[in-house]
């Protein structure tokens, strides 16, 4: 799990050969502007400060350098790394460490993939698995959505879906170019007849797993915000339940909502 606030969306696809244009300049600019930008980023950072600064420096430079390469090698990794039906490598706002992460908890890495997973490890212990970015661009196997927590005297909220037969905490479908929070204001209004009280949302954080969506979703992430709301929670009789639910009630939940009750029973928002 990780906390951050803020939302992207992918680029709008373009033209193939504005595609190409654009790439013949970047490699341009970086050979004519890189060398120079790299000396004097030493430079600064020793300045400012010492060793520390030039590892720092080194870090982020090393953090891009692993973003390209998982754009840049993305059908061999996904080759040699990845069993079918895993995680893709690939996504440009993400690291090779990340992805690799992801297909460590889905058990979709190949034998090569585990080798270096492993070879990892030794220098740097869980190294994929604290790499994981869960605040990534969206991408078709990353079902990204936006979820309402509700405590009320140590228990949370949760829907039961009477024509799915399952239980979920109460959200909905991010949307692009809209807030998180008029997002899920939405969904509430639709779902529970409540309106929520933007001025009071606080955001608890990324909470990322397996789904048990239909392909190519893999991963199901869900946004999670806590808020004050006016009204009498009333979802619709026919389609759905309300439960109050304590951290014994966790296996009826899906992997991801588990991930979620672990986290407020750790935080000692649920009993």
């Amino acid at each position: 799990m990780i906390i951050k606030k803020q939302h992207h969306s992918p680029d709008k696809s373009v033209n193939p050969l504005i595609g190409i244009l654009l790439f013949l300049i970047s490699i341009l600019l970086f050979i004519i502007t890189v060398p120079f930008g790299f000396v004097y980023g030493l430079l600064h950072s020793l300045f400012n400060k010492g060793l520390v600064g030039i590892g720092e420096y080194l870090l982020k430079m090393a953090v891009s350098i692993d973003q390209l390469g998982n754009v840049a090698m993305q059908h061999l990794l996904n080759l040699a790394w990845v069993k079918k039906g895993g995680y893709k490598f690939g996504n440009r706002d993400e690291t090779i460490s990340s992805a690799l992460g992801r297909n460590n908890k889905l058990d979709t890495l190949t034998g090569l993939g585990r080798f270096i997973d492993n070879f990892l490890n030794l220098i740097d212990r869980d190294h994929s698995l604290n790499s994981i970015d869960y605040y990534i661009e969206p991408t078709p196997e990353i079902l990204d959505l936006v979820s309402w927590l509700c405590i009320v005297d140590f228990r949370v909220l949760v829907l039961y879906n009477k024509k799915t037969d399952a239980f979920s905490i109460p959200g909905g479908y991010k949307v692009k170019r809209t807030s998180d929070a008029k997002v899920l204001q939405s969904h509430m209004r639709e779902l529970l007849g409540i309106e929520l009280i933007i001025p009071s949302l606080t955001y608890l954080g990324v909470f990322e797993a397996q789904t048990s969506f239909p392909k190519p979703i893999i991963l199901e992430r869900k946004n999670c915000y806590t808020t004050d709301y006016t009204g009498i929670i009333a979802p619709n009789p026919a389609n759905w339940e309300v439960f109050w639910f304590t951290y014994e009630d966790r296996n009826k939940l899906s992997e991801v909502d588990k991930l979620i009750l672990d986290h407020l029973k750790e935080s000692e928002s649920i009993h």
